[in-house]
């Protein structure tokens, strides 16, 4: 479990954590980013792991198809295409 810096918003520091996970590759584009897994990893609560995810919507990191869960975007290379 990773060791939080009390100064920060927990969320935000789950954010930072799954931004660079997308950012260097570990997490693929369509990859699903399950809430479930990530409250257990964590361990915090659901709220707060929604609150993470929201942030990488607003960055457009990740899309959120309800039903369905939430994937990395195929943008989501660090801004740089490679086409």
């Amino acid at each position: 479990m990773m060791e939080f810096d009390p100064t920060r918003p927990k969320w935000a520091q789950i954010a930072d954590v799954l931004r660079e996970r997308i950012t260097t590759g570990e997490y693929a584009p369509r990859t699903l980013i399950s809430e479930v897994r990530l409250e257990q990893e964590f361990g915090v609560a659901r709220i707060t792991v929604r609150k993470a995810t929201a942030a990488l919507r607003e960055d457009g990191l990740i899309i959120t198809t309800p039903g369905m869960g939430s994937f990395v975007t195929d943008a989501s290379g660090g801004g740089e295409s490679a086409d």
